[in-house]
């Protein structure tokens, strides 16, 4: 009898123990949520076509893949400059090193162009990949304009690297090795890795890219389009009648209802229309 009592126990146990590790292994794959990301927009040149077509006819050795990178990318480094003060140089290079020139598996997947993790508070998609340890969790991004500006967010908001902003946005040298300093990789060759990149793609010139002239859509600029673009459209809500909802949107019954295909007044919560 206490045999099998024993061995009751024991297979109890087992299987609480295959439970919570199938428990963990479902949060482990939880997807996160989908971020709300603005789409990017279309910005300046820095002569990126230029620059490159002058390092292919001086160096016949030089990756194609990191040159197809740099115009691709060289704008959006100068943009996240002119915002937050990194050298373009540096940011570019970071890309460069880190998504393999945009070949890596966590950048073809995932859009997350420097490795970024996903920490506590991220809670918008994610991914899994070996890294320090196994299938650590990365952010996956829908635009890679949104890794950019995830990467200088990084930056600018972990007191760790306050310091590096007192070297300027032209002193990639000093940037590369402050990197390292603050703790941003732990391969001790990184900050000559940055450099060399930076050196050998002339990456330094997109740090003279004077802000007068460039233009893109400033953060309050694209907080003002979504709000526009919020309001052609309303989510019907538990009270709302296709009366209380023109009046509110200052649009008659009969245009809301031609606009949406409605053949009635009969709504339901849940569903989003247009009102104009």
């Amino acid at each position: 009898m206490k045999i099998r009592v024993l061995i009751s126990f024991v297979l109890v146990l087992l299987l609480a123990s295959c439970g919570s590790s199938r428990n963990a292994r479902m949060q482990k794959k939880n997807p996160g949520v989908e971020q709300l990301e603005t789409k990017p927009v279309k910005l300046s040149s820095v002569n990126e076509l230029k620059h490159v077509k002058a390092l292919e006819k001086s160096n016949k050795r030089l990756s194609k893949n990191t040159l197809k990178y740099i115009k691709n990318y060289a704008s959006i480094a100068v943009r996240e400059m002119h915002l937050h003060k990194i050298p373009a140089s540096i940011t570019l290079a970071q890309g460069v090193l880190e998504s393999g020139s945009g070949r890596s598996e966590l950048a073809l997947k995932s859009n997350n162009h420097f490795g970024i993790k996903c920490h506590t508070q991220w809670k918008g998609e994610r991914v899994y990949h070996d890294d320090d340890a196994r299938g650590e969790c990365f952010r996956k991004y829908k635009y890679v304009a949104t890794s950019y500006h995830d990467h200088s967010e990084f930056l600018t908001k972990r007191k760790r690297y306050s310091f590096l902003f007192n070297y300027g946005s032209k002193d990639y040298k000093k940037w590369a090795k402050g990197l390292k300093k603050a703790g941003y990789a732990t391969d001790r060759k990184y900050p000559n890795k940055l450099i060399k990149i930076i050196q050998d793609y002339n990456l330094h010139e997109f740090d003279k890219v004077k802000k007068k002239g460039f233009k893109y859509q400033k953060p309050n600029e694209l907080k003002k389009q979504t709000k526009a673009i919020s309001s052609n459209f309303y989510k019907i809500k538990k009270g709302d009648t296709l009366y209380s909802i023109s009046r509110k949107f200052n649009v008659s019954v009969a245009k809301l209802k031609q606009l949406n295909n409605l053949k009635n007044n009969t709504i339901s919560i849940g569903k989003v229309l247009k009102t104009k």
